[in-house]
């Protein structure tokens, strides 16, 4: 066992850094704001100046700042962590950033036999909060067996998809996923407030039902996205779940028309769904 690094302590940082605070050979953090690493400090942390320092103190480091320009800046520095970081060293890259940054900087790491890994998250403050999060690894297994311990401590599921860089882009397709159904969210609400609904009362419904069916999550279950033959298991479901999506996107669409409220996402989602499913009809 050796130290534990945490650089950037926002509001997913600092909660996945105090489920650290009794790591056996302690937490060394480091941030911007003196106010927040005094709060570790009085824990029992070890606070450090620059990046660079948490390098000499720490073996396993995560980084968890805004965006790519941050990461550049504590990782390649002149007092980032390469500056600091001895041999060995592993760097895990909680950040969302672009798909290319975590593979560059794991080329420039390997010159100093340092193992960089993307690791974003997926859960937010409130999965922070109760060291629960979902984190993507991207990196090499030895370097993945090196992180999943410190991982556990703020991770109720830690998945390791392959080589760096695969786990940004499990991320981005996760936060694709996430954006697009609020955009969804608001047009929903907008039909739902035209024809008189409460909208509070039909965000309690969403939160209660989804979390019965899972939500879209419940028809990720596939290996692939390609079309299904007649034949496949899964045939029967997805054409099921396409009949009723085609029936009640109609309605909605229908109403939506009657109310004067324009439904661009619901009208796409009806045209596309079969096809998206797996389960296109044959042109006739």
């Amino acid at each position: 066992m050796s130290a534990v690094g945490f650089v950037g302590l926002g509001h997913i940082g600092a909660p996945m850094a105090r489920t650290l605070l009794d790591w056996p050979d302690g937490l060394v953090v480091h941030d911007l704001r003196p106010e927040v690493v005094a709060e570790f400090v009085d824990r029992g942390a070890r606070a450090a100046t620059t990046p660079a320092e948490v390098a000499r103190h720490a073996e396993v480091i995560s980084v968890m700042v805004r965006d790519d320009a941050q990461v550049e800046e504590v990782v390649c520095g002149p007092e980032g962590l390469l500056a600091g970081a001895a041999e060995g060293t592993v760097l895990a890259i909680h950040s969302t950033i672009d798909e290319t940054t975590a593979p560059r900087l794991a080329e420039l790491a390997e010159m100093r036999e340092v193992a960089v890994v993307d690791a974003p998250v997926s859960g937010g403050p409130m999965g922070a909060d109760q060291g629960n999060l979902a984190v993507m690894v991207g990196g090499a297994e030895e370097a993945f067996s090196r992180c999943a311990a410190v991982f556990e401590h703020w991770a109720g599921r830690v998945v390791h998809t392959g080589e760096v860089g695969s786990g940004t882009r499990c991320k981005l397709a996760r936060n694709l996923l996430h954006f697009v159904s609020f955009a969804a969210t608001a047009e929903a609400q907008r039909l739902a407030e035209a024809a008189g609904v409460d909208l509070r009362e039909l965000g309690e419904i969403v939160r209660h039902t989804d979390a019965i069916t899972g939500g879209p999550g419940a028809i990720m279950l596939r290996t692939d996205t390609a079309q299904l033959s007649a034949s496949d298991d899964w045939y029967p479901i997805f054409s099921n779940v396409r009949d009723l999506g085609e029936k009640d996107l109609a309605l909605a669409l229908r109403l939506g028309e009657r109310l004067g409220v324009e439904l661009p996402l619901a009208g796409r989602a009806l045209r596309d769904l079969a096809a998206e499913l797996g389960v296109a009809r044959e042109a006739t």
